[in-house]
């Protein structure tokens, strides 16, 4: 084991949460990265030489255990992320309360079971950083975006709370307003940065990471400079 930092990214893809892996490895980082599925994540973990856990976010049992495991193979994360959400579109008169229930259970309940898992451990420690990734809908409901909405809030709420208490034992937590769509397969801008740049935004992430702590952000906004706020 050596004295490098761990990073742990809880709901990893191939977006942001690619970014930040490849970033935090380029700062000689180990890595590891969870997600329900973890198949789509070997190509990335080939590059970023990470470690995969398959967890779902939302269940405090298996939350518990990949912290067990990280912080065996790796050591005590340094840096976590929670990048987990999941949504629900339609008209609030047609929404399925089963599958309201099961996506504020990822967007938000998930948050706190990861958060909680990491302050523990770094507070024993007495030192670590907690970032959340919110969105648009963390500061404003849109029209049938109710779900959204509800686990968004309720994540940003969790993060400021967190943030104030953790403060003072020297944890460092940040919530992450991402106030648009990310460029990638599904938001191609044509190079005029219409879209938020997943690598821009994970040095946004990396930089929270790394504040002296007597100037200390507990939130971030991030928008490309085109979008109406």
């Amino acid at each position: 084991m050596t004295d490098s930092e761990t990073a742990l990214i809880v709901g990893a893809g191939v977006g942001l949460s690619a970014s930040l892996a490849r970033l935090f490895a380029s700062e000689g980082m180990r890595i590891a990265l969870a997600a329900r599925n973890t198949e789509k994540l070997k190509p990335l973990a080939e590059e970023t030489r990470a470690r995969c856990y398959t967890c779902d976010a939302g269940d405090a049992g298996q939350v518990g255990a990949l912290f067990k495991g990280v912080s065996g193979d790796l050591g005590v994360p340094d840096v976590v992320v929670y990048n987990a959400s999941r949504r629900v579109r339609a008209p609030i008169t047609d929404l399925n309360p089963a599958e309201v229930e099961t996506a504020i259970r990822i967007t938000c309940y998930g948050g706190f079971l990861v958060g909680q898992a990491a302050a523990r451990l770094m507070i024993e420690r007495g030192s670590g950083s907690i970032l959340f990734s919110g969105a648009s809908a963390s500061v404003k409901g849109y029209p049938q975006s109710a779900t959204f909405a509800m686990g968004k809030f309720g994540l940003r709420g969790l993060a400021q709370s967190m943030a104030r208490e953790l403060a003072p034992k020297n944890i460092h937590v940040a919530h992450f307003v991402i106030d648009g769509g990310i460029r990638g397969p599904r938001h191609e801008d044509g190079g005029n940065d219409a879209h938020l740049d997943p690598d821009a935004i994970a040095r946004t992430y990396l930089h929270a990471h790394r504040q002296h702590r007597s100037a200390w952000t507990w939130e971030f906004e991030l928008r490309p400079w085109v979008e109406t706020f």
